[in-house]
């Protein structure tokens, strides 16, 4: 299982989002339907743009609760102060990408971004 984790500014479009996560797949030398998942902290998860965004990827949109994303701390490769301050964890698409592949989930691409979003993929170990 391919998952997509996000992060964003809360005036991103659906659009931005989509062009992102194909830009990190196609980085990763994934076919678009190698996604599952969508993923992105519980705060941001209700917002139109990742509904919409997971819906036109024909992706399970999948929020993170906060203690989910601390626990992938340690395996986070990207460190950004900004992120460390607002959310705990120096990467909210790092974070959130490990956290919904689960515990045994490897960062596969770290974070890539574009004006108001920030993307990094995840694979499930266990391929479910």
């Amino acid at each position: 299982m391919i998952v997509a984790g996000v992060g964003f500014r809360h005036g991103v479009e659906a659009d931005e989002i989509v062009a992102l996560v194909e830009q990190a797949l196609e980085h990763a030398s994934l076919g678009r339907n190698a996604l599952s998942r969508l993923a992105t902290i519980e705060a941001l998860a209700a917002l139109p743009a990742f509904t919409e965004a997971a819906r036109r990827l024909n992706a399970v949109a999948t929020p993170v609760a906060q203690a989910d994303l601390s626990e992938t701390a340690p395996r986070l490769r990207t460190q950004s102060a900004r992120s460390i301050a607002a959310h705990g964890v120096g990467s909210v698409a790092e974070a959130s990408a490990l956290a919904a592949a689960g515990p045994h989930g490897q960062l596969i691409l770290e974070r890539i971004a574009s004006a108001s979003a920030t993307c990094a993929l995840a694979r499930s170990e266990t391929g479910s």
